[in-house]
């Protein structure tokens, strides 16, 4: 939704030459696409030391679908910052969502630090429920993953907010003073929420890139790429497409296995394995091990994506390479497919070496087909933000059907995630998942209609992730400020808002203005603040 800390299990660096010529660092798993990016590197992190509240498992002891209604709390994980502190100074809660909070907790070099500074508040970041250390369960069954819900989830804010104690401040319950959530992405769309379901907790938030809309498959990802990529680059990869497209509609099988040998990646049995295996470097909604347009950023953002489509439309290429644009010409009318060879050469160089033991079909690489795999009830953070997936946000991967320009194969549909759902998650004694995501369940809380008071949604307009947020092209227009603030960063990405210069002023202009912004409205909102006159 992230996203939006770089973690054990999303560790990648890529060291580029002109031509990209790349190495990273295998997975261990297969990683999923977080909706938060990963971390800028360069930052400057300060040491804390890690707190932990005990956090109830089921808020909702009466309540049927929680049956066996588990009893008992677990460890919450949280990072606290109080430097900035002065008595009746608010408190920031930073959700740190689908992911652990290891290395980079967001309290430095951010928008949650200028707050701090400039209004005397603390900072904390709090560690999702299922995620990093703040797990109930040893494992994650089917079962074991029943609390992990929206309500839940959010439930969990509300309660931490109420009953924590920290270490050396006192007097900082809700209503006292002001609390004020910002989460980015899967957290945007959880501080909404939380600021909708419990207003009398949450004085304000802000929602950074919030998928506040679920639904089950999720092809506008590639809108902005579609739109604002280099167009060559664009054309190329969308005529490849059609073509591959033709191909596969034919059922040619000596013609398919050619495909996949152009690649490199004759060794993958699925089609639709093969299709998403090429499209890493783009990206998508779930799954690819490359940084891709989601991971540029206006500050020490990757440039992998760019590096992608140099190569793709690299007019000095080795004549072994363009004479690979005629390798399949004979199945489509004889006509060539134009930097066909760029492509392919850039996933053996920069994609296939990421799997490390040459088996391209193990569900180590790029191999899916693997429900044992799937059913590894292991604790991860890929398999909790799988599991929210396919129960209540959807968003699955999916190309533009036939008639639109798209940048992946359209053998690519829901189907292809609903596998993987029904293989991780077998139905269990208490607990068994939809046939599809239940996205009244997401939806509820407000979707495109979405009205809460205090609540300042922040979107970017070629953010992957945009036409799930506020600002989609799916939703009303977005016009005013005062009945429901909003804004839209002109050309921004996922989550642009969240990392900051300490001279704002140097910062490009739009987020430069996007930065004053946001401090101007939560600037209001605390001169606002009376601890005898709190929302109903």
């Amino acid at each position: 939704m992230e996203l939006f800390t770089l973690v054990a299990w999303l560790v990648y660096s890529g060291l580029f030459s002109s031509l990209a010529s790349a190495s990273s660092l295998p997975p261990s798993r297969r990683v999923p696409r977080r909706f938060q990016s990963s971390s800028p590197t360069g930052l400057e992190l300060r040491s804390r030391p890690a707190y932990y509240f005990d956090q109830t498992i089921n808020h909702f002891p009466h309540s049927t679908p929680y049956i066996p209604n588990a009893k008992g709390t677990f460890k919450q994980r949280y990072f606290v910052e109080t430097s900035y502190y002065k008595p009746g100074g608010p408190v920031f809660l930073y959700l740190a969502g689908e992911g652990p909070i290891d290395g980079d907790t967001h309290l430095d070099d951010s928008l949650i630090e200028h707050f701090m500074k400039l209004f005397n508040g603390i900072g904390i970041v709090l560690e999702n429920r299922y995620y990093g250390t703040s797990v109930p369960f040893n494992t994650t069954t089917t079962d074991e993953l029943l609390y992990l819900t929206t309500a839940q989830v959010i439930a969990d804010f509300d309660v931490f907010a109420r009953k924590v104690k920290l270490p050396g401040v006192n007097n900082i319950s809700p209503g006292s003073v002001p609390w004020i959530l910002y989460g980015g992405s899967y957290p945007g769309a959880l501080s909404a929420f939380t600021k909708k379901k419990y207003p009398k907790t949450f004085y304000g938030a802000i929602s950074s890139s919030g998928v506040i809309h679920g639904q089950l498959e999720y092809p506008e990802w590639y809108a902005p790429i579609q739109k604002l990529a280099p167009q060559d680059c664009v054309a190329s990869v969308n005529d490849i497409v059609d073509k591959i497209d033709v191909v596969v509609q034919s059922n040619d099988q000596a013609a398919i296995k050619q495909l996949k040998d152009v690649f490199g990646l004759g060794a993958l049995k699925d089609i639709r394995d093969f299709a998403q295996t090429i499209a890493f470097p783009i990206g998508g909604p779930f799954v690819y091990p490359t940084n891709t347009w989601q991971e540029i950023n206006w500050k020490n953002g990757h440039q992998d994506f760019f590096y992608f489509c140099d190569n793709v439309t690299d007019i000095n290429a080795a004549p072994a390479v363009t004479a690979v644009d005629k390798a399949l010409a004979k199945y489509t009318g004889g006509k060539a497919w134009k930097n066909l060879g760029n492509y392919a050469a850039y996933i053996k160089r920069v994609v296939l070496p990421l799997c490390e033991s040459g088996d391209y079909d193990s569900p180590q690489c790029f191999g899916t087909q693997h429900p044992d795999w799937w059913a590894n009830a292991t604790s991860n953070a890929e398999r909790s933000y799988l599991y929210t997936t396919c129960t209540e946000f959807g968003g699955y991967q999916a190309a533009y059907p036939s008639g639109k320009k798209s940048l992946l194969s359209r053998v690519v549909n829901a189907t292809y995630t609903q596998e993987w759902c029904d293989w991780a998650f077998p139905k269990g004694k208490y607990n068994s998942i939809p046939a599809t995501p239940d996205l009244a369940k997401w939806n509820v809380y407000g979707d495109f209609d979405f009205k809460a008071e205090r609540l300042l949604f922040v979107d970017g307009s070629a953010d992957p992730w945009k036409d799930l947020c506020y600002h989609s092209d799916l939703a009303p227009a977005r016009t005013g400020f005062d009945a429901q603030p909003q804004h839209l960063i002109n050309g921004a990405g996922h989550v642009w808002d969240l990392r900051t210069l300490e001279d704002i002023e140097a910062e490009p202009q739009f987020i430069r203005e996007t930065t004053k912004l946001e401090i101007r409205t939560v600037g209001a909102w605390l001169k606002e603040f009376s601890g005898s006159k709190y929302p109903s």
